[in-house]
């Protein structure tokens, strides 16, 4: 059976449910977002943004209207975008394109929540078309995508699956230039290899492929180039001794996945065998803490003490996670700051690290589905240093 990526129509009727009772509860009678995220959740609708606003309304009355330029119109009905489609001709117009929608919607009068992502210049036109009415930030539609319906959750499954293969290739790749005897890969050829390995995996088993922001590839660094936390793929080839990450992930139907391993190249040393094993103690603690009930700070300061008993805590530079689902970074965050309350149906990443200046990175992540009971991991590919070591 053929895996088809796009969700069924019978979906978005149970998410609009969903956005209405946060809304009133909140005493919000519209909602108004042009994030690119939130638009796909609310309608099924993924574009390109540009300078052209494509913006959803969601009202309490049942109506979901989307604006976009005539240009994607026959993009959107080929989508079939849940929502009544309203076009303006041109960017930026004789009339205002938002316009056209407070035309169709008649605003006046009403508390409008708007995507606290939304720039000043369209803060700006959309006050100006909406004149009458309250806007106000808000984040009703991104709380709404926290908790994951289950054909969201089986999209999430199947990007981790090809996030594991991706890694296996990433591996593979180096293991076969070993034997052969010849020169080792540089970061960009890994980079390349794996990409290509997830997307052309997706065209050949999916039906139906959503080209997300990022269908699949990742961070690929090695030796001091991985102490940058979201160093980009270089020129450099690995070479003997190196630790090097494969930082990796895809999407797909839009929903992301992550997985990250670091690796050795040759026979570790005492002080890659500190670090690695610090790193996967952090991880595997860290993700016996993420449960529900469990706040998203005290998950985060579980994990990363971990770090800071093995007398690490100085080559910390980031949180233990953050939640993963239209975006590869959205809220909430597994950080000292977020209170938020992790509940069964939450998708996040566990992914500790360290970097030594100089030296490397080490990092190790996986996407987890918080459970019931506690929280299951969706990336399988070994953790352990002896999995994680490319004999010479």
């Amino acid at each position: 059976m053929v895996f088809s990526q796009r969700l069924s129509p019978d979906f978005f009727p149970r998410v609009h449910e969903r956005v209405r009772a946060a809304m009133s509860d909140a005493g919000v009678d519209a909602i108004l977002t042009d994030d690119p995220e939130d638009i796909a959740y609310l309608t099924g609708f993924f574009h390109h943004p540009s300078e052209r606003p494509v913006a959803v309304w969601l009202d309490l009355t049942g109506e979901v209207v989307m604006l976009v330029p005539a240009l994607e119109w026959e993009y959107a009905q080929a989508q079939n975008a849940t929502a009544e489609l309203v076009t303006f001709p041109e960017y930026p117009g004789v009339v205002p394109p938002f316009e056209f929608l407070a035309r169709r919607v008649g605003a006046a009068g009403r508390r409008i929540g708007f995507t606290a992502t939304m720039s000043t210049s369209r803060l700006l036109a959309a006050q100006a078309a909406f004149g009458g009415s309250v806007l106000e930030p808000s984040d009703i539609v991104l709380q709404s995508r926290y908790l994951k319906f289950p054909e969201e959750i089986a999209l999430h499954r199947e990007a981790a699956r090809i996030t594991d293969l991706m890694l296996l290739a990433g591996v593979e790749l180096v293991r076969d230039a070993v034997a052969a005897g010849g020169r080792l890969p540089s970061e960009a050829e890994l980079e390349r290899h794996v990409t290509s390995v997830g997307v052309s995996t997706m065209y050949a088993e999916h039906e139906n492929v959503v080209v997300a922001s990022l269908l699949a590839g990742g961070l690929v660094y090695s030796g001091a180039n991985s102490a940058f936390p979201h160093g980009l793929p270089s020129a450099e080839r690995l070479q003997p001794g190196d630790t090097f990450m494969l930082s990796l992930g895809c999407a797909v139907g839009g929903r992301f996945v992550e997985g990250e391993r670091t690796f050795v190249l040759g026979e570790p040393t005492a002080d890659q065998i500190r670090y690695h094993d610090t790193i996967r103690e952090a991880q595997e603690v860290g993700a016996q803490a993420i449960a529900p009930g469990v706040e998203c700070r005290e998950a985060n300061r579980i994990c990363l003490d971990v770090i800071r008993a093995a007398g690490l805590g100085e080559h910390l530079r980031h949180r233990q996670g953050h939640g993963i689902g239209l975006g590869m970074h959205e809220a909430p965050w597994l950080e000292d700051g977020d209170a938020t309350v992790l509940a069964a149906g939450m998708v996040v990443s566990n992914e500790p690290g360290i970097y030594i200046p100089g030296h490397a990175g080490y990092r190790i992540s996986d996407s987890m589905l918080v459970t019931d009971s506690g929280a299951e991991r969706l990336t399988s590919f070994p953790r352990d240093l002896a999995s994680c070591t490319i004999a010479l």
